[in-house]
């Protein structure tokens, strides 16, 4: 697609809870998230099909289909953290999956957006023995990520050196998605990769926040007490000690070889 050629853009979002615009609610219920910001400045058709939870086998069995039935012309494909926090961890199947969805299509003839992911260890503040496996997992995942994008050529962004990811008023109280000022940052980033690439993109996403439900100091402490609780819960019974595993048994292959001596 030539984007001089091209005044209006379909574009079809796929991926997982952060392209479903997690942590930008809207006054009236529901997300916007970057995704929706980039569509606004771009003067076309928009389907969001990202849905929060979704690893790369389920973009690639569940989204990409619709994403083909839509025609996009511009398509973006973020997703892989929540591969990276589940057991299972598997690059070279990632890459596979990801190769799959980027190559259909551009193989349409749409330009398709990637990132470079931050480490949702970091993110998270987890303590550094337990952040070491996530950022193992994170740096493979990127690997996966950046070599399908020099393959297929895609416009593709560093999410993971961004200032925004160590600044704090960027992100929602969950600390693994962007807040609406976060969200802004993305899309930007994105709307100015675009027109770098030719793409029109009429409006470029403005930083400043508005349209969005704002947040209260109050409203956090609500989430914390309520979905909050529950979302601390689950990782406490579940990532935390498959972390904690993970991290011991990285320091017993570091440790083998001198006992072995």
């Amino acid at each position: 697609m030539a984007g001089s050629d091209r005044t209006s853009v379909r574009f079809a979002a796929l991926g997982d809870s952060v392209t479903e615009g997690l942590g930008d609610p809207l006054p009236g219920g529901g997300w916007r998230g970057w995704a929706a910001l980039l569509a606004e400045g771009l003067d076309g058709g928009f389907v969001n099909l990202a849905s929060s939870g979704a690893t790369t086998a389920r973009v690639l069995d569940e989204q990409l289909p619709p994403a083909l039935r839509f025609g996009p012309s511009v398509a973006s494909v973020v997703v892989g953290v929540n591969d990276v926090l589940r057991p299972g961890f598997d690059p070279v199947a990632i890459e596979g999956r990801l190769d799959r969805v980027v190559s259909s299509l551009s193989a349409t003839g749409a330009v398709v957006l990637t990132a470079r992911m931050p480490d949702p260890g970091r993110m998270l503040r987890l303590p550094r023995s337990l952040r070491r496996p996530l950022e193992r997992r994170t740096d493979e995942l990127n690997a996966a990520v950046q070599a399908v994008a020099a393959r297929h050529r895609t416009v593709h962004i560093d999410l993971a050196g961004h200032p925004a990811v160590a600044d704090r008023s960027a992100w929602h109280v969950d600390r693994l998605h962007p807040n609406e000022r976060g969200h802004r940052v993305v899309a930007r980033e994105f709307a100015g990769a675009l027109r770098a690439r030719g793409v029109a993109v009429p409006r470029m996403p403005s930083v400043e926040p508005g349209g969005g439900a704002a947040q209260r100091p109050f409203e956090h402490v609500w989430w914390l007490a309520t979905k909050g609780t529950g979302w601390v819960i689950d990782r406490g019974t579940d990532l935390v000690p498959y972390l904690a595993g993970l991290a011991a048994r990285e320091a017993w292959a570091a440790v083998r070889p001198t006992r072995r001596g």
